[in-house]
């Protein structure tokens, strides 16, 4: 009977080491295969120093918010301020008044559910006129944390991983409130569903859908999500829903690329004839960010007649100024006239 009892006890002990050695001999085998795990331990170690860096310490983040947290913004740290948006003033105080002042002054607020900054805003309209500088500069203004949510950090070869990963964006940003999430390209992510889409990101959508409920239902929640778009057609009704703030950002019309030309130029050297209400007329069509690329087809214009002339031994004085310093000439309207003619309107490049 003892010598049972004895094979017994060494059956299960071979049984339970048997078990452990292939349990553990399976997971490394498994993460020593994995291609993804060098780069989201590099993710980690970056999240943390990013972390601590921006003031946020003692608080204890799984592995997965982890992952997430390589995508956050110091918000002290981002180069947009509402000075540098130009022809976008009613956009601007509506975004105030509506996102930003609930989240500043909350105490306010706390016993109204009507009042409560919204926990969805949608920023629409052509590429190119400044969604995702709004997105920056109202995470700016309202001291907020920013998620800049990069889809593909959702994403994972391992089935229900990429659900983890939809449920630690929101636990993160409840942890770090108040903050926004930010998800440029929304349509990319969160287009309509149908039959075709993949099981895998049917069920991260609708996790990602049920965990934003729940921001919904707390009212003292500060966590806003906020999503950029060119096409809102293309955007999931059920996320629509979910995004009662939404703003066109469309086209600027001449006193608003006037604006804006003003706002690019101002640190440049311009000659005494560039006239900005002229060449807001002549653009016509053209985006903010069109606006920026004339003015930079200009400028190159003043270096390219710099190294043309440093080049000419003849020259070599006419490129320096008084002090002896490198000296280019300023931008003249010539210059921007003849970048207007290179640069196409992008309402034009989309039809």
């Amino acid at each position: 009977m003892p010598d049972n009892r004895a094979r017994y006890v060494a059956t299960i002990l071979q049984a339970f080491i048997l078990g452990a050695v292939t349990y553990y001999g399976v997971k490394w085998l498994m993460d020593a295969m994995d291609p993804t795990k060098k780069n989201r331990l590099a993710a980690q170690k970056q999240a943390q120093k990013l972390l601590k860096k921006i003031g946020i310490e003692g608080v204890k983040l799984s592995e997965y918010e982890l992952t997430v947290a390589a995508d956050i913004v110091d918000p002290l740290i981002l180069p947009i301020t509402w000075k540098d948006i130009g022809g976008l003033r009613e956009t601007i105080e509506e975004i105030k008044e509506s996102v930003i002042f609930p989240i500043q002054q909350k105490d306010i607020f706390k016993n109204s559910t009507l009042l409560s900054a919204p926990k969805g805003v949608l920023l629409h309209g052509p590429p190119g006129c400044g969604k995702t500088m709004i997105a920056k500069a109202t995470a700016k203004e309202a001291g907020c944390r920013f998620i800049n949510l990069q889809v593909s950090s959702l994403t994972d070869k391992w089935y229900g991983e990429s659900q983890k990963l939809a449920a630690a964006v929101f636990s993160l940003a409840v942890k770090l409130q108040p903050c926004i999430i930010f998800i440029d390209e929304i349509d990319s992510f969160l287009r309509m569903r149908d039959k075709s889409d993949h099981e895998a990101t049917a069920m991260m959508k609708a996790q990602f859908m049920s965990l934003w409920d729940g921001l919904m239902t707390d009212s003292t929640c500060q966590v806003v999500v906020m999503g950029a778009t060119n096409r809102p057609q293309d955007v999931d009704k059920a996320i629509l829903r979910r995004m009662p703030c939404s703003f066109h950002v469309g086209l600027p019309d001449a006193e608003q690329r006037k604006d804006i030309l003003k706002i690019i130029l101002k640190k440049e050297k311009l000659n005494d004839d560039v006239d900005l209400d002229k060449l807001a007329t002549l653009t016509e069509g053209y985006s903010g960010s069109g606006l920026k690329e004339i003015c930079r087809v200009a400028a190159m214009s003043c270096v390219r007649d710099y190294v043309k002339k440093k080049n000419n031994p003849q020259m070599q004085d006419s490129i320096q100024d008084e002090n002896g310093q490198p000296h280019i000439r300023p931008i003249e309207m010539d210059d921007l006239l003849l970048a207007l003619e290179k640069c196409k309107p992008s309402a034009t490049l989309q039809r």
